[in-house]
C-alpha cells in the first residue's frame, strides 16, 4: 500500500472547512439545523464543520455503505439510522467523498420519504467523473479527479483515516 504526498494540506482543509461553515450559518441563520453525517468517513470533516457553524443545531449520525476496499458494490447497506426525527426539519446531509452518487442518492430519499422542510447535502470532495447516480449537492468544499484518495476520515480497508490531509492512495503489487 502506497500513501503519496497530500492532495489538500490541514491548511487547505481547514480554510475550506470554514467557508463552508460560514456558507451554511447564513444559510440556515433562524432554522431548525439537524445535521446528519454519514459514517465511518465524514467524521472528521463533519466534527470540523459543525464547530464552526454559527448557528444552533442538532447531530445525528447514519451509517451506510457500498464500498468493499476500493470498489463499490453497487448495493447500499445501511447499518445503523439515524434517530433524530426529520420530519419539518431542515436537514443538511453531510459526506466525507461524493463518487458514484449511489450511496449518497439512497439515504437523500430515505431521508425525503420522511418529509423533512429541507435537505441539502453537504460533501468534502467531489469526484464528479465517477458519477453514476445525479445527486444534487450543495456545497462541495474540493473537486477532485478519478483517483483513490485518503486521509481525513477517507480510509482504505479501515486504515488512513487518522491521516491529517488527504493524499493520493494506490495499492502495491
Amino acid at each position: 500500500m502506497v500513501v503519496g504526498k497530500p492532495i489538500f494540506t490541514v491548511e487547505q482543509i481547514q480554510h475550506k472547512v470554514r467557508e463552508l461553515a460560514d456558507r451554511i450559518s447564513r444559510d440556515y441563520e433562524g432554522k431548525d439545523l439537524l445535521v446528519i453525517g454519514i459514517l465511518r468517513g465524514a467524521f472528521m470533516f463533519m466534527t470540523d464543520l459543525v464547530r464552526a457553524i454559527r448557528v444552533p443545531l442538532t447531530v445525528d449520525f447514519v451509517v451506510a455503505a457500498s464500498y468493499v476496499q476500493t470498489e463499490t458494490s453497487g448495493e447500499v447497506k445501511v447499518y445503523c439510522d439515524a434517530r433524530e426525527s426529520v420530519t419539518g426539519r431542515d436537514v443538511l446531509l453531510v459526506e466525507d467523498i461524493a463518487d458514484t452518487g449511489v450511496t449518497l442518492n439512497y439515504l437523500r430519499e430515505r431521508i425525503l420519504l420522511k418529509r423533512p422542510r429541507s435537505l441539502k447535502i453537504c460533501t468534502f470532495l467531489n469526484k464528479q467523473e465517477r458519477r453514476t447516480v445525479d445527486v444534487p449537492l450543495d456545497y462541495v468544499g474540493f473537486e477532485i479527479p478519478n483517483q483513490y484518495v485518503v486521509g481525513y476520515g477517507l480510509d482504505y480497508d479501515n486504515k488512513f483515516r487518522n491521516l491529517p490531509y488527504i493524499a493520493a492512495f494506490r495499492k502495491s503489487v
